[in-house]
């Protein structure tokens, strides 16, 4: 379960105050499909990275009783001059995770052969990808943070990286940011449309999209 408490948080955007959240209260249950829709530059990938614990609010708090993931896929946390392995290592430290089985996972899952054990600052954007998915999967979170894109790579491995994902969510909850509305649809029952700072919910996924649809035509 997540519970966002009076959550409030506004940065300053060449120079104008930008509104993310305003005193917003949300409860997630367990294992239940959420998704965040909103224009570009609502404050989205700002708010997950507030429910993500990695930003800090101006007021007010998230509660978690489980564990919550870093988004699903993100490579930007890498330490360049270890490699794949070194940084799989850490991270399975950090969580408190078997090291072996993990890297062992990775190292089959991602399929970066012999690069497995290079810098990461020699792997292409989409090798820094396959590398971040393996791990993401490879650790079961107790909620799934997805900030649009989970996986490159070539379709066979997309096709196993989404599948897997699908499995791994069964049992947990998941918060997604996405335009894709199949995929809301596909995974989530409850949805919300982030505005201004006000985050507007729905029990409808369907009455969401379109929602989210009417303000996109008004603010186009």
């Amino acid at each position: 379960m997540i519970r966002l408490e009076n959550l409030s948080k506004t940065y300053l955007l060449h120079g104008k105050r930008k509104v993310v959240a305003d005193n917003i209260n949300l409860t997630i249950p367990d294992r239940t499909g959420f998704a965040i829709m909103g224009r570009n530059g609502a404050g989205k990938s700002t708010l997950l990275r507030l429910i993500a614990g990695t930003m800090k609010p101006d007021s007010g708090r998230v509660i978690s009783t489980g564990t919550i993931s870093w988004p699903v896929g993100f490579a930007g946390s890498f330490h360049g001059d270890l490699t794949g392995v070194q940084n799989t290592r850490f991270i399975a430290r950090v969580y408190g995770v078997d090291t072996t089985e993990l890297c062992r996972f990775v190292e089959d899952f991602a399929g970066l052969g012999q690069h497995y054990n290079l810098p990461v600052r020699s792997y292409s954007s989409g090798m820094r990808s396959r590398l971040a998915f393996g791990i993401s999967m490879g650790i079961q979170f107790d909620t799934y943070l997805v900030d649009e894109v989970m996986a490159a790579g070539d379709a066979s491995f997309r096709a196993r990286s989404d599948a897997l994902f699908h499995e791994r969510v069964k049992d947990s909850a998941v918060v997604m940011v996405t335009h894709n509305f199949n995929e809301i649809r596909r995974l989530c029952s409850q949805a919300a449309v982030l505005e201004n700072g006000r985050l507007d919910l729905f029990d409808d996924v369907e009455e969401a999209i379109r929602y989210h649809h009417a303000l996109m035509n008004v603010t186009g």
